[in-house]
């Protein structure tokens, strides 16, 4: 066995070790889909915040690559950067585009639950693999993948040629689904939305999933949706999950709002007992609630701001947050965590999600509470 083959096989062999993979048809794909083939160039960050360039000749490249971890390879939405990388030997900026977190594709590919003869739309191409992986279980007729991105899709189609797959590969806007090859039983969202698509509700026939993950910088989760009649109904699942959102529903105000949050003339400024990982930190029992209560917000750190369209904004120093705005954002957060201690502190799995054409919000089981979405 060469040393691509033992990597994959023990990545493959540690998805159920995890309990993150029970169906042996995933199994296999993942021992069998050469990663290294859609990834044959990634950026590396350093300590400093850079990107450090990563080819296939570097001696490491293999074993980074068949980590569990995101391999991000795109920055910016600009493909030069990356000719930039080579030349200079770092660069900064954006991660745009990657190759999932092996963890999270087996996630949710099992929550698709395929069936043979189904037929499935991911929205999102990356870099081909995900989508080599749908092609091992169900056969390349029965796979179509959406990216917004020409060059990237160019490059994910010529991997899948070279890995011997050859899927239906479109150019476009993957909020508006691929209405020619519709309707499809299952449809995966490997890019984040911040409302599921109506034109994934029309394009998915009676009964069939929709798997995807919402753009919510607080609280993100993984929705496993059925839909019948035109609404889909489901629920959070308990693994987390978090991707990069769709182009069309990127928060474009976000970076001028919470740039303005670092020196901003508070309103109020006053001592807090809600750390700030208390509502940021994606693996705390409290951050998904935070985030029904927080919908719309952005967030960055060093030190901890969030911002809201609105205009409000906090900015969080050890045990004193400053705000400033229409609203005290901080205090929605403090009342938000008194309500889900008395509610009995629900983790994401206790919440459900319900999309119409109309009207989505999310519910939490066994009471009328429901949060809409913005």
């Amino acid at each position: 066995m060469d040393h691509a083959a033992h990597l994959r096989a023990r990545l493959a062999d540690s998805l159920p070790a995890a309990g993150v993979l029970r169906d042996p048809r995933w199994v296999e794909a993942f021992r069998q889909v050469p990663r290294h083939v859609f990834v044959p160039g990634c950026f590396v960050q350093r300590p400093d915040g850079a990107w450090e360039p990563v080819t296939s000749d570097h001696p490491d490249h293999l074993d980074l690559v068949y980590r569990d971890e995101v391999c991000v390879t795109q920055l910016d939405h600009d493909d030069r950067v990356w000719e930039q990388a080579l030349a200079t030997g770092a660069v900064t900026g954006v991660p745009t585009s990657s190759s999932s977190m092996p963890t999270i594709m087996a996630i949710m590919l099992e929550a698709l639950s395929v069936a043979p003869g189904d037929r499935v739309l991911e929205v999102g191409t990356g870099t081909g693999y995900n989508a080599a992986l749908l092609c091992h279980v169900l056969g390349d007729a029965l796979v179509t993948s959406i990216d917004v991105d020409r060059g990237v899709l160019a490059r994910a189609r010529e991997r899948l040629g070279a890995a011997g797959h050859h899927p239906t590969c479109v150019a476009g806007d993957g909020e508006q689904g691929c209405p020619p090859h519709a309707p499809y039983d299952r449809i995966l969202g490997t890019c984040a939305v911040s409302r599921v698509p109506t034109a994934w509700l029309d394009q998915t026939a009676p009964g069939g999933l929709i798997v995807t993950t919402l753009n919510r910088p607080i609280g993100a989760g993984l929705l496993r949706l059925t839909v019948r009649d035109g609404q889909a109904t489901g629920r959070v699942l308990a693994e987390d999950g978090r991707f990069m959102p769709l182009r069309a529903h990127r928060q474009a105000w976000a970076d001028d709002a919470l740039e303005a949050a670092l020196t901003a003339e508070p309103t109020t400024s006053r001592t807090t007992l809600l750390p700030a990982r208390a509502v940021l930190d994606p693996a705390g029992a409290f951050e998904f609630f935070a985030g029904l209560a927080l919908p719309g917000v952005a967030v960055a750190g060093d030190p901890v701001r969030l911002a809201h369209p609105d205009g409000s904004w906090v900015r969080h120093r050890g045990a004193v947050v400053d705000q400033g705005g229409p609203r005290a954002l901080w205090d929605v957060a403090e009342a938000a965590y008194r309500q889900w201690q008395a509610l009995g502190r629900p983790r994401r799995h206790r919440f459900t999600f319900t999309a119409t054409r109309t009207e989505q919000h999310f519910a939490l089981e066994g009471t009328t509470l429901t949060w809409p979405l913005p």
